[in-house]
C-alpha cells in the first residue's frame, strides 16, 4: 500500500477571526505540508477544486497550485483531486491542455482526477436550474472517453455530443512520454467505485466510513475492474482511500490534538456542501453542528476505526488494516483543523515510522508505467 495526502484550503471562520490573512496562510501553509511529504516518501498529493464552498474549501484554482508545486517538489506524485471537466465548469479542452502541461512541468508525476462536483451549492452555481444532481452522471460520462482521444490522436478527430463539441484540432500539447497520466475518478458513494473500476479508472475514494463497512467496496471495484474496458491507454487498477490522520509521540498527545482540532466543525461543513453523499445516522443538519469531540469521542472513533490516531506504533497498526482491506492507497486530509506544527509533526513521524514499513516501492514509479510493465 501507498501513502499519499490531501489539500483543500481549508479556512475556518474560527481561524480568520484571530489571523486577517488566514485564507493567505492556509494556502501557503499547504504547499509546505506537501513539500514536506515529499521529502517524507508520501507517494501523492491531492490538491481539491471547489467552488464557492466557504471555510471547507478555499482551493479553486489547483491548476495553478499544482504548477507550483510541480517545481517545489522532486518525486511526490502530483494529483487533481480533482479536476472538473463538466464544460460548464472548465471546457473538456482545456482539462486535457492543463493535464498535458502539468504532465510535462512535473517530469510525468502527474495524475489526472476527475469528478463530478461537490454537491447541490457547488453544481447549481454551474448547472442553475437542474432539480437533480445525478444530471451531472450524464455529462460527465460523455466527456470522460474523450481526453486519450485528445491526448494521443496527432489531431484530435473532434466531437460532435449532447452538452459540448468542437471541430477537428490538434489538443496541444501531448502528454509527456508517449502515454497519457493515469485516470481517476472521485467516488463519493460505494456504487461509484464498481463503475469507475469497469472503466479502468483508479478511484478516489472519499467515501466515509469505517475500515470493515469499506471492505465489500473495494471488493467489487477490484471485481469489476477484472472487466474492465477501459476508456484510456490502460487499466488504473488503483483504489485510494482517505482518513483522518493524527500521528504524535505518544497516544495521549495525540489525542489532546484531535480533541482541540475542531474535528466536529470540519465534518459538519462536509455534510453541509456534500449534499449527494449518503448521510449517516446522526449527523445534523446545517448549521446545526456536530458536538464538539471530547477524549471519549476520539477514542470511540478510534476504536472504531472511523479515524487513524496514535503514537507511530498505533498508526502503523491502524494503516494496516486499510492494506489488509484491500487498499491500494490510502491519503491523508490535511489540515483539518490541526495546528501548523502538529500537522507537519505528523506528516514526518509518518513518514519516518509507518511508509517504509508499508510502502515497498520507495523508488515511486509513474502509476501509467508501474501497470504497463504488470499486464
Amino acid at each position: 500500500m501507498e501513502f499519499g495526502l490531501f489539500v483543500q484550503g481549508y479556512v475556518p471562520e474560527s481561524r480568520r477571526r484571530t489571523d486577517p490573512e488566514a485564507e493567505h496562510h492556509a494556502l501557503v501553509e499547504e504547499t509546505e505540508y506537501v513539500i514536506q511529504a515529499d521529502r517524507s516518501g508520501f507517494k501523492y498529493a491531492w490538491a481539491s477544486e471547489h467552488h464557492f464552498l466557504e471555510e471547507y474549501s478555499h482551493l479553486s484554482a489547483n491548476d495553478v497550485y499544482l504548477g507550483y508545486l510541480a517545481h517545489a517538489t522532486e518525486r511526490i506524485h502530483l494529483g487533481s483531486g480533482i479536476f472538473n471537466p463538466l464544460p460548464q465548469v472548465n471546457h473538456p479542452v482545456k482539462v486535457a491542455e492543463k493535464v498535458a502541461m502539468l504532465d510535462h512541468l512535473s517530469g510525468g508525476r502527474f495524475e489526472f482526477g476527475s469528478g463530478r462536483g461537490a454537491g447541490s451549492h457547488e453544481i447549481l452555481g454551474f448547472l442553475p436550474g437542474i432539480t437533480d444532481m445525478n444530471a451531472t452522471k450524464e455529462i460527465w460520462e460523455e466527456t470522460i472517453a474523450e481526453f486519450p482521444k485528445m491526448w494521443l490522436q496527432d489531431e484530435y478527430q473532434g466531437f460532435a455530443g449532447k452538452h459540448w463539441s468542437l471541430p477537428p484540432r490538434k489538443v496541444l500539447p501531448k502528454p509527456y512520454g508517449g502515454s497519457h497520466p493515469a485516470m481517476w475518478y472521485a467516488a463519493g458513494s460505494p456504487p461509484s467505485y464498481a463503475m469507475a473500476g469497469k472503466k479502468g479508472l483508479g478511484v478516489l475514494g472519499f467515501s466515509i466510513q469505517k475500515v470493515s463497512d469499506m471492505e465489500w467496496v473495494l471488493d467489487s471495484y477490484k471485481n469489476a475492474i477484472k472487466e474492465a474496458d477501459p476508456v484510456g491507454g490502460f487499466v488504473n487498477d488503483n483504489v485510494m482511500v482517505t482518513s483522518t490522520a493524527i500521528c504524535a509521540e505518544t497516544h495521549a498527545k495525540a489525542v489532546e490534538i484531535a480533541v482541540g482540532g475542531g474535528l466536529n466543525y470540519l465534518q459538519s461543513l462536509l455534510f453541509r456542501y456534500h449534499d449527494t453523499f449518503p448521510r449517516p445516522d446522526g449527523i445534523p443538519e446545517w448549521p446545526e453542528l456536530l458536538p464538539e469531540y471530547t477524549e471519549e469521542i476520539i477514542e470511540l472513533l478510534i476504536a472504531e476505526e472511523l479515524m487513524i490516531c496514535g503514537d507511530p506504533d498505533e498508526v502503523f497498526r491502524q494503516c494496516k488494516r486499510w492494506e489488509q482491506a484491500g487498499a491500494d492507497q490510502l491519503s491523508f486530509g490535511l489540515p483539518i483543523g490541526i495546528g501548523y506544527e502538529d500537522t507537519m509533526n505528523t506528516v514526518k513521524l509518518i513518514g519516518e515510522h509507518v511508509i517504509p514499513k508499508i510502502d515497498t516501492d520507495p523508488v515511486h514509479r509513474t502509476t501509467r508505467f508501474r501497470h504497463a510493465e504488470t499486464r
